[in-house]
């Protein structure tokens, strides 16, 4: 049979460094802990590991621990909690990886994902094709020779004969009517 303890004078003698004492308060309470642990989560292996970190905590602050009248209710809350925290953690984990595997390994390899990502290609392109013929014969000119040609702005400016700044007008304003033409009139097709 466990030979009982004074916990409030224990706990008071832990908190001045005693080692002692610290072994009296993890003998007498360990067992009580690990079988309250048992009511929250069945996973032994987390139980050990949260009552190892428990009790570690425990000395590395003994010194800022403050007084309590029940040693038990103080070590079950701080259980409980380290525990809840550990298993919420453990299942924002697994419903991020399982949403992650969920929303990549199925629609990437599906076929219906992929017929739609190609159908969704070749609206934009059809949408981006339309909008061209909508700009000027200059600004597409500018457009095609920026991101069809791969062009820097001077190289488009010794091609079409005008300075650098009219170049970036050119580019800047046809992709503001681009934008507006894709966006706001949401050219249907």
């Amino acid at each position: 049979m466990k030979q009982s303890i004074n916990e409030v004078e224990v706990w008071d003698q832990f908190r001045n460094g005693n080692h002692q004492a610290f072994t009296s308060l993890y003998q007498h309470f360990v067992q009580p802990l690990y079988s309250y642990s048992m009511g929250i989560t069945s996973d032994k292996e987390l139980i050990k590991d949260c009552l190892h970190d428990l009790f570690v905590e425990l000395w590395r602050n003994h010194a800022s621990l403050g007084p309590t009248t029940s040693v038990k209710f103080y070590l079950m809350a701080s259980i409980k909690r380290k525990l809840v925290r550990h298993l919420d953690g453990q299942l924002k984990n697994s419903q991020h990886h399982a949403n992650y595997y969920l929303e990549t390994a199925d629609r990437d390899n599906s076929q219906e994902y992929r017929m739609i990502r190609m159908e969704d290609e070749l609206a934009t392109n059809k949408q981006l094709s339309h909008c061209l013929l909508k700009l000027s014969k200059r600004q597409r000119e500018a457009i095609s020779l920026k991101f069809y040609h791969n062009m820097d702005t001077d190289q488009i400016s010794q091609s079409m004969k005008i300075n650098p700044q009219s170049v970036y007008n050119l580019i800047f304003g046809a992709l503001r009517q681009m934008k507006e033409l894709m966006v706001y009139e949401n050219v249907a097709f």
